[in-house]
């Protein structure tokens, strides 16, 4: 029996699924007719299908060949057509009637002999026929009658991929190359090779076609991120790897081949490999840093301050006269400060060197508009990490009062210099601050995220009414995490006071939200605690439980952190925060404690659990990362 494949005639042309008809009642032939008038319509192009089509689908659609054969012999006969001639052999095929078939294909290699298809039609007719040695003359004769004709390759070569003979698609496209040389087929042979999962093969034909058309380059790139990716099998993005890395070390003048392992790595997030890249092609074409300050941008992004730091070193020993030097210099310190205080067990000897580090960029540097973002940083080491208010402030008033500063840095150290008044107690004047930015800046994000911060003063002095209308307007804020934030807040607020007059648990509450701010975690945690004694099963208890678990988080602390996030779970699995307390007890696995089984585990339990969820197409995204699917 001849072997098809699902809705694709045997011999590479496309048929309908016969599994989308079935034989119907009388009462249905009407509806049925329609739909084969459609099916035939669309197959022919025809206006109005004739009833011997339309019958001819019918019965073809519901296995019945020798009938369907009636009418494809006549309708054929009548007419030369393309759809019919596949539809006439196939049913040929499918009665047996194999010499008939034979006559009719033979018949389509006199008329069309350019055509080289109808020699795979024969080939296959005699492989369904059981005559193997056939079926090979044919399909060898195929390739060798090729011409220097590319249309010609690219329709022998789909019909040997349609019947699976993949090794003669690719003896196709190789023959080919030798009689067409200005196109080397090397986009079509790569994927064949796919197909077959020869990956070493597939690689180097994309790699060739950059070899003899740099130009190709982009193209070749869009196709290896789609192929060879982050996500991919490992062990394929190795095999590509290691072929540029061959590649690499045979280029003399070039640097094609460097260019793109140096993206590739970029893509796959090796940005440790990357550095050593971008490095050498830095020095190599004399780019003076161009490069690595790039990358610096994108591990930086990603959060890999460890590379980002390696990438502004090299950058600074390049000199003072480098035309990047104090962008990298400055940029250093930004790097080092995230990486000291994203990880939260950070010490204040490690902060204490990075200050030292600011003070002397900024004597060197002078204070300038250069240096704004410099000084910012400082003052927020200072007041958040060192309790150096006075110092901190001062820088800040400075870039507010420098005339060569751009009004947005004079607002955000406003905004900041607020932030440090909370810190010291001062609640009105910090809300004295964010209005001044708000009132300046009303229909600007950085306006919006004044007002939310007024809001969190209205909020942490107990005026929970005020606070909730300011919040109420932010929710249509342009900024997609300003507008998050105040629902979050809002929500927390109308859910714990909707059916209680009692406001001093909310009170505490927001005290204990103050103090974290304040860098006095002790005392929050102390400040909660005394809220399940004094009301103990209070609506607040799953929010306490989140925020203890973003108070262990800010201090490195993820196991605890998880602790807290599963006892919220547990304890309040249908509250509003046990969605949003899974998922981010998945990011922790999956980020801080790198256990990528247990991350997916719970992420695959989020989407089970809470189908609705908001966190559920994240959750998604990451849990698919983690499996290793290919994300487009």
């Amino acid at each position: 029996m001849f072997k098809r494949i699902p809705s694709v005639f045997p011999f590479g042309r496309f048929l309908p699924d016969r599994g989308m008809f079935k034989l119907v009642p009388v009462i249905f032939l009407f509806v049925l007719f329609c739909f084969c008038s459609s099916e035939v319509k669309a197959q022919t192009g025809a206006a109005n299908p004739s009833p011997d089509e339309q019958l001819a689908v019918q019965y073809y659609q519901s296995g019945e060949f020798e009938k369907a054969l009636v009418y494809y012999e006549k309708l054929f006969g009548k007419k030369q057509d393309e759809l019919y001639y596949n539809y006439y052999v196939d049913c040929l095929i499918q009665t047996k009637d194999y010499k008939k078939a034979e006559k009719v294909i033979r018949k389509q290699i006199k008329t069309f002999p350019y055509d080289l298809s109808y020699r795979v039609d024969l080939g296959s007719l005699y492989k369904s026929a059981g005559e193997t040695e056939k079926a090979k003359k044919e399909f060898e004769q195929a390739v060798k009658e090729i011409t220097p004709n590319q249309n010609q390759v690219f329709v022998l070569a789909k019909s040997f991929l349609h019947i699976q003979e993949y090794d003669l698609a690719i003896e196709t496209y190789r023959r080919g190359r030798k009689l067409i040389p200005f196109y080397p087929f090397n986009f079509e042979l790569a994927e064949v090779f796919e197909i077959k999962k020869d990956y070493a093969a597939m690689a180097n034909e994309y790699l060739d076609a950059i070899a003899t058309d740099e130009s190709t380059l982009q193209s070749v790139q869009n196709v290896l991120q789609d192929k060879f990716n982050k996500n991919a099998d490992p062990k394929k993005n190795e095999i590509l790897k290691n072929e540029l890395l061959h590649r690499v070390q045979k280029e003399n003048n070039g640097t094609v081949f460097s260019e793109l392992l140096l993206w590739m790595l970029i893509q796959q997030k090796e940005f440790d490999a990357a550095f050593v890249q971008a490095r050498a092609l830095d020095k190599r074409k004399k780019e003076e840093g161009t490069r690595v300050m790039a990358l610096a941008s994108i591990c930086t992004s990603n959060e890999d301050y460890d590379v980002a730091i390696k990438c502004y070193q090299y950058v600074i020993t390049l000199g003072t006269e480098s035309y990047f030097f104090q962008s990298a210099r400055l940029d250093l310190l930004t790097a080092l400060n995230r990486r000291a205080t994203s990880k939260g067990n950070w010490t204040k000897a490690e902060i204490l060197d990075l200050e030292k580090m600011y003070q002397d960029a900024i004597r060197d540097l002078g204070k300038n508009s250069s240096t704004c973002k410099t000084m910012q940083e400082l003052a927020h080491l200072e007041a958040f990490y060192l309790d150096n208010t006075e110092e901190a402030s001062s820088l800040l008033n400075t870039v507010v009062d420098m005339p060569q500063a751009s009004p947005l840095s004079q607002a955000e150290s406003k905004l900041e210099l607020g932030d440090i008044l909370l810190l010291n107690g001062d609640i009105w004047e910090a809300s004295l601050k964010y209005s001044q930015v708000e009132k300046a800046y009303k229909h600007d994000p950085i306006g919006q995220e004044a007002k939310f911060r007024n809001a969190k003063v209205g909020f942490y002095t107990g005026d929970f009414k005020w606070a909730q209308a300011q919040l109420s307007v932010l929710k249509g804020a342009t900024s997609k995490l300003i507008a998050n934030d105040a629902m979050e807040l809002s929500l927390l607020i109308s859910e714990n006071m909707a059916d209680d007059s009692n406001t001093v648990p909310m009170r505490m509450f927001a005290m204990a939200d103050l103090l974290s701010f304040r860098n006095k975690d002790d005392a929050a945690l102390i400040e909660l605690d005394s809220i399940n004694k004094l009301f103990p099963n209070h609506a607040l208890s799953d929010d306490i439980l989140m925020k203890r678990a973003k108070i262990m988080m800010k201090e490195g602390r993820y196991e605890e952190a998880v602790g807290f996030y599963q006892k919220l779970v547990t304890s309040y699995g249908t509250g509003v925060l046990a969605d949003e307390a899974m998922y981010r007890t998945g990011v922790v696995y999956e980020e801080k404690l790198k256990n990528k089984e247990k991350a997916m585990s719970v992420y695959q339990d989020l989407l089970l659990k809470y189908p609705g969820s908001t966190f559920g197409v994240d959750a998604r995204k990451r849990f698919r990362a983690l499996r290793g699917d290919t994300l487009n």
